[in-house]
């Protein structure tokens, strides 16, 4: 199957529904919506909940929040993941398919060993790439999964503003998106270097 096809099969928007319908609505193990709960006391003081939480070692509303944090989390990140596993899946058997994998395992290397320091390392070229152009998936999906979930954040904003016909802020939003894609995927070519000595940057 295909990115593309896997994508189409399975919205994000669709997902979240289901996984809000069977673990919220039917099992009532999480809660459909929000940040926190009503019943939960927490003052801000970064805006990031978690972080708010453990500065304030207030640990019932640290378990609250990641219970909200779950559904949308496995929401955004199911996609991206189903192909970065398909892709680190192709790139492993590729590489233990060479020459010098068979090298190492015929000097007597534990199997351990042989993947972690000579075969995974060389296979991360292309799940780099890969999560670099995912990110860009996360972003968009985020927009959805806000909206769904009641989640303010910047996909919340944006949506809000295409439904008030707000342009600046659109544009703004657009425009921020853009750039933390390009930054993460100029990220993604630098640490090429780091995982391969072979290639080097004049």
């Amino acid at each position: 199957m295909s990115t593309s096809l896997l994508g189409v099969s399975m919205p994000v928007y669709w997902l979240g529904l289901l996984l809000v319908y069977l673990f919220a609505v039917n099992l009532h193990w999480l809660p459909p919506s929000g940040r926190l709960g009503v019943n939960v006391q927490l003052q801000p003081i970064t805006g990031f909940y978690i972080l708010d939480a453990i500065l304030r070692l207030n640990f019932p509303a640290f378990l609250d929040v990641l219970a909200h944090l779950i559904l949308p989390a496995v929401t955004v990140g199911t996609i991206p993941l189903a192909i970065i596993a398909r892709i680190t899946r192709s790139a492993m058997l590729e590489v233990l398919s060479q020459d010098y994998i068979r090298t190492a395992r015929a000097k007597g290397l534990i199997e351990r060993w042989v993947i972690l320091k000579h075969a995974l390392k060389n296979a991360l070229l292309p799940v780099i790439t890969i999560i670099g152009l995912q990110f860009g998936t996360l972003l968009s999906g985020a927009i959805l999964t806000e909206t769904i979930f009641s989640w303010p954040g910047i996909g919340s904003w944006i949506y809000e503003g295409i439904l008030a016909r707000d342009y600046p802020v659109v544009q703004g939003g657009v425009v921020f998106v853009a750039i933390v894609f390009v930054l993460i995927n100029l990220l993604v070519d630098i640490s090429y270097a780091f995982l391969d000595p072979r290639i080097q940057y004049k």
